[in-house]
Parts: C-alpha cells; structure tokens; sequence
C-alpha cells in the first residue's frame, strides 16, 4: 500500500503556488494541511495522497479528473455541506488536493481531544453526514473512503465533508482510514452506498465509544484483516443507537440497514433528548490567520446546522444558518432568509390576531367568508369556488400549495434545508409587507408545543421581541392548528406578525406567517389579504 512521505516541511511550496502552513489531521494514506494559496492570498485546504510508483500522464490526468468532477457535481447538491476542490497537482509522488478552507475541525481532531460523545450528539452529527451521503448515492456517487478525518465540525455544530472523488481516483489499492473501510474494501472488491453506510456505522461507534470498532494495528493490512473477520465488539455507550450502529456494522453489506431505517433512528434519539447534544465544547484554537475549532454555542447546537437539513421531530429542530428568519419585512426585492427556530414552521402554531380576519375554522371572517371546516383528510373546495376580492389572482406554486396573492406580488426567494423542508417569501417591490409559506416534512404532532418549544427560543434573540397574548390551538380546514402572534423589530421599524402552523399528516405540516408594520396592522387592507391567504390558502392535492 502506497504511504504519503513522513516529512513534508511546512516552508514548501506545492506546485509553486501553494505554502504549508501547519498539519491540520493525518491519516494511513492522507495529510491535510492548513495552507496559503500565495496567488490570491486566500486560505485553504491541502490533502496529500500517496500515488502508485511512478504514476503514468494519464494515470495522473484520470486522478485530477475524477476528484473535480465528482467533487463539482456534489457540491452542487449539497452546498455548504462538501469542500469543493479548486484544484489538483501531482508532485514528488504525491496527489495534492486544494480545496476551499473549512472554517471548523476534523472530526478525528475533537474525539482525540474531548473523548467520546453522548450518544444524541452522536446522532446529530450522524444526520447531517446521512443527508450528504443521501444526496451523493441518489447522484450515484460513493464516497468510499469517509473516516473521522474526512468530516469537519464547524463552529455552529454543522459538518462538511471532504474527499469526495479520491476512491478509484488512482490505480493504486489505497485506503486512507484502515478502521472504517468496509469489509468488501478490505477484500479489495467492488464498493458501492453500502461501504459508506458502514463508514457512517464505523464513525457513529468511534463517537459513542471512544475508539473505533476495529483497533488499529500495527500495519494497514493487519488492520484491514481484522476488519473482515474479526467479530464486532458490541457498543456499550450507544444507548438508543445500539440497534443502528450494529445494524449499519453487518460484514454482509446486503445486510445493513438502509438510509430510511437510520435516519428515523436518528430523528427518535434526537426528539427524546434534544438537550443531549448540548455538551461544552472548547474554545476556538488559532492556526495563522484562521480560526480552527469549535465554537460552540446552545442555540447552535440545538438549531443551527445543517448540513442542508431541518428535522423538526416532536420538539426538536436541525437547521442551518441559512435558515435564520427575517424577523420582518424585506426590502423591495430582498430575500429574507429563513431559521433554524423559524424553520420549525411546520406544525407551528400561534395566537389570532386582535381586530385581523384569523378566526377560528366554521366562524366568519371579516369578509363574510367562512372560514372552510372539515373533517382531517376530506378535500376542501377549490381556491376558485371563492370569489376573489378585486386585485388578487391565484398563484400555483412548483411545490404544489396554492394561495391567492395581491397584483404584484410574486415569490421572492425559496429556501429548502435538504429535501425536507423549504420556504417561499412572496411580496412586491416597494411593499413592506410579507407572507411566508413553510413546509416540513418533521413536525410534531402538537402544534401549540411546536411554537412554543421550537419556534419561540429562536424568536426570543430578534431585536425587540414580544408575544401578543396566548398560543392558541385551533383547527384549519380540518387540520389541528395553532396561531401566534409577535411583535419584533426590523430596520428600525416596530413590525407585527401572525403566524399559522398545522399538522397536515404525521410529521408533515405547514405554516403560514404575515408580517406587515405594526401602525399598519389594523389598515382594512391589511386585514383583508390576511383572511384572502387563509381562506385560499390549499395544500398539494386539495
């Protein structure tokens, strides 16, 4: 097995162009480093691969091929979540991979420091790796060789991988990480999504347990022996991940369980004990100019994540920064972006508006329009069987909900964490007000619990926060709903938002939010596109 050079001198410069500055993680067949591209002047990441004996041109074109087009093709699925390759140069017996610097730590790095991990921050980590490799094997892309190494923990909690395109990249037999490759690698056969389920298997026993399931010895061959025959050594800190961890560790790769099977298994611990994954972590450390090592904060660990992914199940909520909400109206044009706490929308709930047209379902709206009611599951009428005010259309969203909008308006901007969950900011330019559509597919079954437990800590941090009354349950076109209301502060003006949140089946749910100024809420106007969007407002399939 072809092994990198013990010593490379932190003063070289890689192809010219490139200056080591300092070790960041090493690996069986891997270093990376923290380094400078001397060209831009911008950080970055440096891995150096060991290659086969005198490498031949096209053995060295085929390697550099293969790692920036499959590196390419799955960060476009799961921006933010993959360390794209900007470039890579075969020099001195060794394939240097450079790719954008990842503000955070390897994963091998924090377990070396802090020990094992409870198990509900086991499995936090382990979702948003699921969700990345999800995305990959669906494109038809198999990592093959994911360890500790290749995942970096940034400081809100979110992870980002790296090593995409390496496996089969050379003609060599290589595998960087002897402990996690899969037994089939271990028999040099052929891999697939069932070696990185094992990895996945491999990573969450190391983070529980505090080693991996299968020692490293002395020689990587030695090591990888073991791996394929040994029996596997039962976890004894797994708690409630036990089933998965020795269901993703089978030798019989047939056998392991599949991607649905453990990202419920993910979703449960995470729900029952969401405050598990709120474990200290150590302070920022330095390397040159750029902060390496967690920093962690509460809020980060229970709502910012992501990988690309919101999992709101019972009363807990994963999502990235990308998803913090606007606490109110955009600019003409802007984007808001939506929140971890408000990316919980789904199933969320919230108190009527004083003097608005949100009534509770079978009373009458301020329109003389009743409100739909219904029995859970049975069609409601179409938005068309509604007379429409003058100056409002019906807008068919791509996702397949429906809702009457004013002239003008138009859908600013769609956010979407993964495939679970994504949120859609309609309003005008020139018009202050805004509505915002959210769908989940990881609700709890109570909607009131959903905006008080999920929804309002995260709404707590906006500048000038207030609730208006209760959260009030209530129902919405058959549906078990819940309404808040709040007041917070956007650009130096007070504004004023209601917000809708039900439970359409288990774990799916959408929510409705209208943000408009605070001197403007009573405005006839006003209170007549509220009960517009909640009286046509319909789900995919009514």
């Amino acid at each position: 097995m072809t092994m990198v050079k013990a010593g490379v001198s932190t003063a070289e410069l890689v192809a010219g162009r490139y200056r080591l500055v300092d070790v960041v993680h090493r690996e069986t067949n891997r270093v990376s480093y923290y380094g400078e591209d001397i060209e831009t002047e911008r950080t970055c990441l440096l891995t150096q691969v060991g290659l086969p004996e005198d490498p031949g041109p096209d053995d060295r074109r085929r390697a550099a091929s293969r790692i920036l087009r499959t590196s390419e093709r799955i960060g476009l699925l799961r921006p933010g979540r993959v360390a794209t390759a900007l470039d890579v140069v075969e020099e001195s017996g060794s394939l240097w991979i450079v790719t954008e610097w990842v503000d955070g730590t390897p994963l091998g790095e924090l377990l070396a420091q802090q020990g094992a991990f409870n198990y509900v921050r086991a499995a936090r980590i382990g979702l948003e790796l699921l969700d990345v490799l999800e995305a990959a094997h669906v494109a038809g892309i198999t990592h093959g060789e994911l360890s500790p190494g290749q995942v970096f923990v940034r400081h809100d909690g979110s992870v980002v991988v790296t090593g995409f395109g390496l496996a089969g990249a050379t003609l060599a037999p290589r595998v960087a990480a002897p402990s996690y490759a899969s037994p089939e690698q271990a028999r040099d056969e052929r891999i697939g999504p069932a070696s990185d389920l094992w990895a996945l298997g491999a990573i969450l026993y190391t983070m529980v347990e505090g080693r991996p399931p299968y020692r490293e010895r002395d020689r990587p061959e030695a090591t990888l022996k073991g791996v394929d025959r040994l029996p596997l050594r039962a976890p004894v800190r797994a708690g409630p991940l036990t089933q998965a961890v020795q269901g993703l560790l089978r030798k019989d790769s047939r056998e392991r369980l599949s991607r649905p099977v453990v990202r419920d298994a993910f979703v449960r611990v995470l729900s029952e004990d969401p405050e598990g994954a709120l474990q200290e972590m150590p302070r920022p450390r330095m390397r040159g100019r750029c902060p390496v090592g967690p920093a962690w904060s509460r809020r980060a660990m229970v709502a910012g994540t992501a990988l690309a992914v919101v999992t709101v199940a019972a009363a807990v909520l994963v999502a990235t920064n990308d998803w913090q909400d606007d606490p109110g109206p955009s600019a003409a044009g802007t984007a808001p972006s939506p929140s971890a706490s408000a990316g919980a929308p789904t199933g969320s709930s919230a108190t009527p508006p004083t003097g608005s047209s949100a009534t509770p379902t079978g009373t009458p709206s301020p329109t003389g329009s009743p409100s739909p009611t219904r029995e859970p599951g049975t069609p409601t009428a179409s938005p068309t069987g509604n007379a429409l005010p003058p100056g409002y259309r019906t807008y068919k969203s791509p996702e397949g909900f429906s809702v009457a909008l004013p002239e003008g308006w138009q859908p600013l901007r769609t956010k979407r964490a993964s495939d679970l969950a994504y949120r859609v900011f309609f309003s005008a330019d020139d018009d202050p007000r805004k509505l915002a559509i959210t769908y989940s597919e990881r609700v709890g079954p109570d909607p009131v619990a959903v905006w008080r437990d999920d929804v309002q800590p995260g709404l707590e941090e906006w500048s000038g926060f207030r609730r208006i009354g209760d959260i009030e349950a209530t129902t919405y076109q058959g549906y078990k709903a819940a309404d808040m209301e709040w007041l917070s502060e956007k650009d130096g003006t007070r504004v004023r938002t209601f917000g809708r949140g039900f439970v359409v089946a288990e774990h799916r749910g959408y929510s409705l939010r209208w943000t408009t100024p605070e001197d403007d809420w009573d405005d006839p106007g006003n209170r007549e596109a509220l009960d517009v969007f909640l009286r046509t407002f319909r789900v995919p399939g009514d």
